[in-house]
């Protein structure tokens, strides 16, 4: 998503601009066909990743033969620094001009990565209001382009057409359960938050759980809540995901990018997340924040509740949720927490997130 937005800020400014790479859905859509499934590199967690370990490093090599041939005038890598990182360095000697969007999140875990970033890129596009700050300490350059999930459209759902399409009372509680996008965090999280909704449900009359599915886990998703109780709305597609935003009491949630989606929706939640044992022990090691939320992070509190691994229990989950799907008090006060926080994620100039990311990456064209 973040490269079709900003292929198309790109397009808008400059139209005779071509594009080749690695992508999902989105991309395709904007015209990029993919070198390989993006889906092949989403893995997260140290123990998930080590049986692809021989894949990875293929499409790794793939990916700088592809560039090593069409000698680009401008590489961008996206986010997933296990991938982009490693393809920087491999094409470190090209001489192309790089940029990558999605500053690698050092200021949580292992900020001593930081000395190996020198000469991986030209301009490195941050996200979070306080990373060009962080990255400017250890001598290397950030620009705030602000957070794409400003463009998102998860506040423009419309509640009332999600409730007339399922034949539900304006008063009928809506919980969205949000489990993830990957097949390991899938896999893992799903019978916990289906047993959770059964205790949920015993003590909220009438509710009604809805689970967005999208990308390669939709069929695992749809599979594992069938025996669910109540058995939930499964919407699809992105329109159907901000109208059921748009009518939620509540959500319940992975930690990640879905909590700002819910957040910029004005939708009150709880994140949760758990990973193998032996992964959580190593990043407890690791691990320098105190928050898995951003707003979390940017606000230096807990303004939403966070159930992590140990924590993340069908009865905790079930019993930190009740509060916000029952007391309109308890719910408001969670979103009037989060607006000042949600409010930082917006760039500086005025500008799209996207946009402001194209015109850091033009400038860079210029100077090819």
């Amino acid at each position: 998503m973040l490269g079709a937005r900003l292929i198309a800020a790109l397009r808008a400014r400059r139209p005779d601009l071509q594009f080749a790479g690695v992508g999902g859905e989105a991309m395709t859509a904007a015209g990029v066909g993919s070198l390989f499934p993006m889906h092949e590199l989403a893995l997260m967690g140290l123990l998930e990743v080590l049986p692809k370990i021989f894949r990875l490093r293929a499409r790794i090599d793939e990916t700088v033969a592809d560039i090593t041939a069409r000698r680009p005038d401008v590489v961008v890598t996206i986010d997933s620094p296990g991938f982009t990182l490693r393809v920087l360095r491999k094409i470190q000697h090209l001489g192309i001009r790089r940029a990558h969007y999605v500053a690698p999140q050092a200021w949580a875990w292992k900020e001593k990565r930081v000395r190996h970033f020198p000469g991986l890129w030209d301009r490195l596009l941050c996200l979070l209001p306080f990373e060009p700050e962080f990255f400017a300490r250890h001598g290397l350059r950030g620009d705030f382009v602000g957070h794409p999930v400003l463009e998102s459209g998860a506040d423009g759902g419309d509640g009332a057409r999600f409730r007339a399409a399922h034949g539900l009372a304006a008063e009928t509680p809506v919980l969205t359960i949000m489990p993830g996008s990957r097949r390991t965090e899938v896999s893992r999280l799903l019978p916990i938050l289906g047993d959770a909704l059964r205790l949920i449900a015993d003590r909220v009359p009438g509710l009604v759980p809805v689970v967005p599915v999208a990308g390669p886990v939709a069929e695992t998703v749809l599979a594992e809540t069938q025996n669910w109780s109540p058995r939930p709305i499964v919407v699809t597609t992105l329109d159907e995901k901000h109208d059921a935003f748009a009518a939620s009491t509540a959500a319940l949630t992975k930690s990640g990018t879905s909590t700002l989606e819910l957040a910029l929706a004005n939708v009150p939640m709880i994140v949760t997340y758990r990973v193998n044992p032996m992964t959580a022990a190593i990043a407890k090691r690791l691990v320098k924040v105190k928050f898995a939320s951003i707003l979390n992070l940017l606000a230096g509190r807990a303004v939403i509740p966070e159930l992590i691994q140990w924590t993340c229990t069908p009865q905790y989950l079930a019993a930190t949720l009740l509060p916000l799907l029952t007391d309109p008090t308890v719910a408001q006060g969670q979103r009037n927490a989060v607006r000042p926080y949600l409010d930082m994620l917006r760039p500086p100039s005025g500008e799209k997130p996207s946009e402001a990311a194209a015109g850091a990456i033009l400038k860079l064209l210029d100077q090819a």
